[in-house]
């Protein structure tokens, strides 16, 4: 391992294997970039930055702080990697994003919805769920039944498409992915994306129905939310082994909806020219394939600052 600066704290430049450098000949067409100066500025300015890891063309290039040891909550990255479960069932032929929600929710609770909700939600599609395209949701469900109070929130013009961000479209997704696959959310994700990625640990939370949140709760450390980026910069393989179609990646990293933040794909943010996994408190995955760079790290900035992020692009994109 090489050694990187001394501010009162110690921390190292992983290389791909411990005393070997990489061979630099493979970086062609990559932005040189300075990761002394970033970890600087997080000693510097005491940003809580849990850790952080810099990939160059698919490869471990650069590590600050404890990317490998703890689970740290991952808040609305969580919808990402819930969008690449849905990516598999949709290769699977479980699901069909063009088809109404109404033909993924529970018999039980469909039965119990009024005409009015019926009516509301037949022309809400998963595709619209995914993009955050239907207006109307407060930010996150409550009450001792997530699921029907999603279903009872008013929607007043269902027809129309504008960008909403909220928690309830990454629930219901969650609820149709379950009923799609008859399998528990959590058990279907554990088994077609976190065990073919070797993460392991990773937590999770449920609403008060049983089902898995979707929107929020994960835990994961900062090299399992790496292995997540490093699954869709490589078009959906790991390792060599297809997990999710290539296809389903380039749609869901793609602007399916735009908004003042330059656009939305299914549960993932565009950035630039290429896309990112965004949690409320820094907890970021930027995947720019056509830089041949990937940076990921998890925060715990609660404020409405973007100095880490300027620095991340001045230091490690050279954007600035």
């Amino acid at each position: 391992m090489a050694m990187g600066i001394e501010m009162g704290v110690q921390f190292l430049v992983s290389i791909t294997e411990p005393g070997r450098l990489l061979d630099k000949s493979n970086f062609a067409g990559v932005t040189k970039l300075d990761f002394d100066a970033f970890v600087h500025d997080i000693l510097n300015n005491q940003w809580q930055v849990h850790g952080v890891e810099v990939y160059c063309c698919g490869q471990l290039t650069y590590s600050f702080g404890d990317t490998c040891h703890t689970k740290y909550p991952i808040y609305s990255a969580t919808k990402s990697i819930l969008s690449v479960a849905v990516g598999i069932a949709c290769d699977q032929g479980r699901l069909k994003l063009e088809r109404s929600i109404l033909d993924y929710l529970p018999q039980r609770i469909a039965a119990q919805m009024t005409q009015s909700q019926r009516d509301t939600y037949r022309g809400i599609t998963l595709h619209r769920l995914l993009t955050m395209s239907v207006e109307g949701y407060p930010f996150r469900p409550e009450s001792d039944s997530y699921l029907r109070f999603s279903l009872a929130c008013p929607i007043p013009a269902p027809e129309s498409i504008r960008f909403h961000y909220s928690n309830i479209p990454a629930y219901l997704m969650g609820i149709a992915l379950t009923e799609a696959v008859q399998e528990d959310a959590w058990a279907f994700i554990n088994r077609n994306i976190l065990k073919p990625l070797h993460i392991i640990g990773a937590e999770y939370a449920r609403c008060p129905d049983g089902y898995f949140y979707g929107a929020s709760g994960m835990k994961l450390s900062v090299n399992d939310l790496s292995r997540i980026g490093l699954l869709l910069y490589h078009g959906g393989t790991f390792e060599g082994n297809r997990i999710v179609s290539e296809d389903y990646v380039e749609r869901a990293s793609s602007v399916q909806q735009m908004n003042r933040e330059g656009g939305y794909g299914y549960f993932f943010w565009k950035y630039r020219d290429g896309f990112s996994i965004n949690g409320k408190w820094k907890q970021k995955c930027y995947v720019l394939p056509k830089q041949k760079r990937m940076v990921t790290f998890l925060s715990n900035i609660t404020d409405d600052s973007n100095d880490l992020i300027l620095s991340m692009e001045k230091n490690i994109l050279g954007l600035w």
